[in-house]
């Protein structure tokens, strides 16, 4: 016989099939799964084998229940609320949340990232299907298709952009990929669409086909954001605040991005990468006699069996790749962040980050309340005051604004933090060198971004 649930519950106050409360619903399959009991209107069932669920039917919500010890369930769902649900695995009610990401109209303009490691036999003809599907739908971005699955971010208004991965979806291969979604600031984040076959989702050296990524032991264990933070608040002594990393911890955080990332945001406690490009990345490959780079290298001279290491990019995508290279060099204990920064921003928030987002869209770069409003005033003080790692690349000063330029140089167009002062005096460019290059492209306002480099080719030369 079932117990009463708690007073103030929601099943409590209502029946779960209550047509006010629940009028959108319908039956989707998952496991484990929630089912109202048949007899009562006042109980709710966590059947851990039964593939019953009353969900939202509404585009795009990302479903999912995770235990957390045995007694602890979530989903994302319309609005975000609480209530008690019967265990049948422990015979006690338990806590159950529910939540959702924000509502999008149908014009509104998102931008939409994803990938999928996972063979495909034949990808030239999926490629063909892809753009089929496209056909009279306003999507811009990268999408890329291989042997080894696929990598996409682009941008559209929600209707098309979304009605792209509910098709995508449908095929079993990407039925559970994870989806991030983040409002786009002005139209689209991307200038076309390119949709194709690709020979390396990521830029790495010599390519990445060779690499086992089909192989799911060979790549790190992905942790949640909750368990990256806990994590993260046990080795660093974060907890909230901005402490330093505690150095005598066998533990490494590890930055698989570039220097110029890192510096508009990074976790506490991460070394800034000495890379200016994924491809030339080399962490944890460097021998003993190379001493220039062992200094540069976070992973040289560490224990390989004993040390853990906590790898963290923008989406993912990069981590999973780069782990299977550490694990072929005797690394045992690699540990990525599910989703990248963009997913724990989203659930975690800020705590334990410092700064923005750097993303490789028209948008640069996105402040963490984008994926997740902060309600926490002396959460958004501290954000606020923590920007000083970020400094003027000209003449060293803070910058005001975490976000990056590239040098109004044609021939040069480095991607740098500037300060207002040094972009007048400089005329947009990022050294006196490029001040007196021959095409000097106009010194951009605001958030506005440089046109391909063929708008600009046929500059005249810059007198004086």
């Amino acid at each position: 016989m079932l117990q009463s649930p708690p007073q103030n519950s929601i099943c409590s106050q209502m029946g779960v099939g209550h047509q006010s409360r629940f009028s959108r619903m319908a039956l989707i399959t998952l496991s484990p799964l929630l089912s109202s009991t048949p007899n009562s209107a006042k109980h709710a069932l966590i059947q851990e084998h039964i593939t019953h669920q009353i969900f939202t039917s509404l585009h795009l919500h990302r479903h999912k229940i995770h235990g957390g010890g045995g007694r602890r369930f979530s989903w994302d769902y319309q609005e975000r609320f609480n209530f008690s649900a019967f265990s049948s695995s422990t015979g006690g009610w338990i806590d159950v949340v529910a939540g959702a990401p924000k509502e999008y109209e149908d014009a509104e303009f998102i931008v939409v990232n994803f990938y999928r490691f996972v063979f495909v036999q034949n990808p030239e003809e999926e490629v063909l299907r892809h753009l089929s599907f496209m056909q009279g739908r306003d999507i811009h971005g990268r999408i890329y298709l291989n042997e080894q699955g696929i990598n996409a971010q682009y941008s559209g208004p929600s209707k098309d952009a979304l009605a792209y991965v509910e098709w995508v979806k449908e095929d079993h291969r990407f039925s559970d990929i994870l989806i991030q979604i983040s409002p786009a600031t002005n139209g689209h984040a991307f200038p076309k669409l390119k949709l194709r076959y690709k020979p390396s989702l990521v830029q790495l050296g010599e390519g990445i086909s060779h690499l086992p990524l089909l192989d799911q032991s060979m790549r790190a264990t992905p942790l949640t954001p909750s368990e990256w933070k806990s994590k993260l608040e046990r080795v660093n002594n974060i907890d909230n605040s901005l402490d330093t990393v505690n150095s005598t911890t066998n533990c490494i955080l590890l930055d698989v991005r570039n220097g110029y990332e890192w510096d508009v945001g990074h976790f506490q406690g991460a070394q800034r990468p000495d890379v200016d490009c994924f491809r030339s990345t080399s962490f944890g490959l460097s021998s003993e006699s190379q001493t220039e780079v062992v200094a540069s290298d976070p992973l040289a001279n560490v224990d390989r069996e004993k040390t853990d290491v906590l790898m963290y990019c923008t989406g993912g995508i990069r981590c999973d790749v780069y782990s299977t290279i550490l694990r072929q060099q005797g690394f045992k204990n690699l540990y990525t962040l599910k989703g990248g920064v963009s997913h724990y921003l989203e659930k975690e928030g800020s705590t334990g980050w410092v700064g923005n987002l750097f993303v490789f869209d028209g948008r640069l770069s996105l402040p963490p309340s984008t994926y997740k409003p902060e309600t926490n005033a002396d959460t958004i003080g501290k954000q606020k005051t923590s920007h000083s790692f970020a400094k003027c690349h000209v003449c060293g000063s803070h910058v005001s604004e975490l976000r990056h330029r590239n040098c109004a140089n044609l021939d040069c167009n480095l991607l740098f933090l500037c300060c207002l002062k040094c972009v007048e005096d400089m005329r947009g460019c990022c050294c006196t060198n490029c001040t007196s290059a021959d095409r000097i492209r106009p010194v951009l306002r605001g958030h506005q971004r440089y046109k391909k480099w063929h708008t600009y080719r046929d500059l005249e030369p810059v007198e004086g």
